[in-house]
């Protein structure tokens, strides 16, 4: 900013009042305080006027050094809540007095004086315009930050840790740390700990202590404390010793403090309004953040419980349908099969006079036969042994074959290239499958069904369409009593997958179409095309790790 001509006159001036810069200090300085000033903004005030340039180039220093005392003490006004306009008013009249002083003790250089103030003064603003700009873009980025930390933290000690390291940046703390107190308001805690001293951030959180009404109302008032009352300082002396410099500032709940922040300096740091009310500011905004955290752990864990908890009554009705189906076949179905037998013989022993005896024999010999074959379909479908020996290919194929038997359907089945999947996964797939068939034969009506499965990009998707009647979700979910779409819901959300429905019930020219994903009804009235039909899509995420997956042989 400065040219060389003023460089040179600034040189020359400074050289001439050399001899008197005493008593230009001493005249300054005894002049009183600006009204409506403390001390403090007054030392600032006149630490950055042309008279202090002159200063410090008359000590042989060089001119930048005045710039970064104008900049530092730009901030330092900023902070302390000096308007620009009250400081460019104070500065020419602390200029104006300083004149007065150097004209009367050098006349002969007033003019030059004149125009090296002028230049001067211009370059003064211009940097405190740089200053104040600083300091709206230190607490900017500093409150754009907590908002990240907060959208971005997955756990509270996460949040914690990373809301401290903001913190102490912005004040440029050598050390922080921030308290919680429990739940019952009995021991303080140590939630995170942060040191910017060239070492590891300390993250030790052992550290514990009792509480006390006495220690609570210490804690509960935003302070700056120097020197020896550091030792004094709650909740840990020992740490806040450290330092020469201590903010401490409350965590706020409800009116009652229940945290708090304690940032520690290695030199004397005074605390300006400025920086006590941003602290504050995120202080509220940190214990706001605390709290939701909190809220979403505990819900999270309630969650997993129940996540844990709907897992085991899988577990509990698999074990019970293969103990069903144990029982069935190794009493219901040996004993029918004995029956059977039993028939054969004395239907094959009746005397050629007993014709009418043994057709009553072979009508029962025949109905025990077809509740035999009933019964076998009843065991594989409560415990399919093919989906455990040859996997889930296999097992969806002989699916699709009993299905055929037993419906007119047309059904296409499509797996495409299927790895090994954890037999969980399976089972879960499987059941879903059964699931969308016997809905397909008590309900739809439908001619042609099309099943595909495939993996891809970490993700099982199975895809089930029909050509049937449809229905309507809405009316479906709703019913009481009907808990197969419930069902298929809650056994893709136990994989953490996506359920999606779409159906068009009614006339096939004109109806409504409804959709559901995972568990949203939308619907929409449009012209319909193709006719009715139903649409399931599931994805299924796929582990990742090694040990929950079975080698099984790839399906063809």
């Amino acid at each position: 900013m400065l040219s060389d001509q003023l460089r040179s006159k600034l040189t020359e001036i400074a050289r001439r009042l050399a001899p008197h810069r005493a008593r230009i200090e001493k005249r300054v300085h005894s002049a009183r305080s600006v009204k409506g000033l403390d001390a403090r903004q007054s030392a600032a005030l006149r630490a950055i006027t042309p008279g202090a340039a002159l200063k410090i180039l008359g000590e042989g220093r060089p001119v930048g050094e005045f710039f970064e005392q104008v900049e530092y003490n730009g901030r330092r006004l900023a902070k302390m809540h000096l308007p620009p306009g009250t400081i460019v008013t104070e500065l020419e009249k602390f200029d104006r007095m300083q004149a007065a002083i150097l004209e009367a003790l050098e006349p002969s250089i007033a003019g030059d004086l004149r125009w090296v103030r002028e230049q001067l003064l211009f370059c003064v603003v211009l940097t405190l315009n740089n200053a104040f700009y600083q300091v709206r873009e230190a607490e900017t980025r500093a409150f754009y930050d907590l908002f990240r930390v907060e959208l971005e933290s997955r756990t509270l000690g996460d949040l914690l840790e990373r809301f401290l390291a903001t913190l102490a940046e912005f004040s440029n703390a050598t050390r922080a740390r921030l308290y919680l107190l429990d739940e019952d308001a009995l021991v303080w805690t140590l939630g995170a700990s942060i040191g910017r001293e060239g070492k590891a951030p300390v993250r030790t959180h052992h550290w514990r202590i009792a509480n006390s009404a006495a220690l609570r109302r210490e804690l509960s008032e935003p302070r700056c404390v120097l020197g020896a009352g550091l030792r004094r300082c709650a909740p840990d002396s020992f740490w806040s010793a450290r330092g020469k410099t201590l903010w401490s500032v409350p965590l706020v709940g409800g009116g009652v403090t229940w945290g708090v922040l304690q940032f520690s300096f290695d030199k004397e740091f005074e605390w300006l309004p400025r920086e006590r009310e941003l602290l504050a500011a995120a202080a509220e905004r940190c214990w706001m953040a605390i709290e939701k955290a909190r809220l979403a752990e505990g819900l999270a864990a309630r969650e997993e419980q129940v996540r844990q908890l709907a897992e085991h009554m899988l577990h509990v009705e698999e074990a019970e349908r293969r103990r069903i189906s144990r029982e069935l076949h190794d009493e219901a179905g040996q004993s029918m099969l004995c029956i059977r037998l039993q028939m054969e013989m004395l239907e094959s022993s009746l005397p050629d006079s007993m014709d009418k005896q043994r057709t009553g024999l072979r009508e029962a010999r025949e109905m025990t036969e077809r509740t035999i074959l009933e019964i076998r379909r009843l065991i594989a479908a409560l415990s399919p042994a093919v989906l455990e020996q040859l996997g889930l290919g296999a097992a969806l194929r002989q699916l699709v074959n009993r299905f055929r038997q037993v419906h007119t359907a047309r059904v296409r089945l499509q797996l495409n290239k299927l790895g090994p999947l954890a037999k969980r996964t399976e089972m879960i797939v499987y059941r879903l499958v059964q699931e969308c068939f016997n809905n397909i034969a008590k309900h739809s009506m439908a001619n042609t069904v099309n099943l595909s499965l495939s993996t891809a990009d970490g993700y099982l998707r199975l895809n089930v369409e029909d050509n049937g009647v449809g229905f309507h979700i809405e009316e479906a979910f709703a019913k009481r009593e009907s808990y197969g779409l419930s069902g298929m819901r809650e056994r893709v959300a136990l994989l953490g997958g996506t359920f999606q429905i779409e159906s068009t019930p009614g006339d096939p020219k004109q109806g409504r179409q409804d959709a559901a994903r995972n568990g949203e009804i939308r619907m929409s009235r449009r012209t319909i095309t193709r006719g009715g039909g139903t649409r399931i899509l599931i994805e299924l995420p796929l582990p990742r790790e090694a040990g929950a997956l079975e080698a099984r042989p790839k399906a063809r």
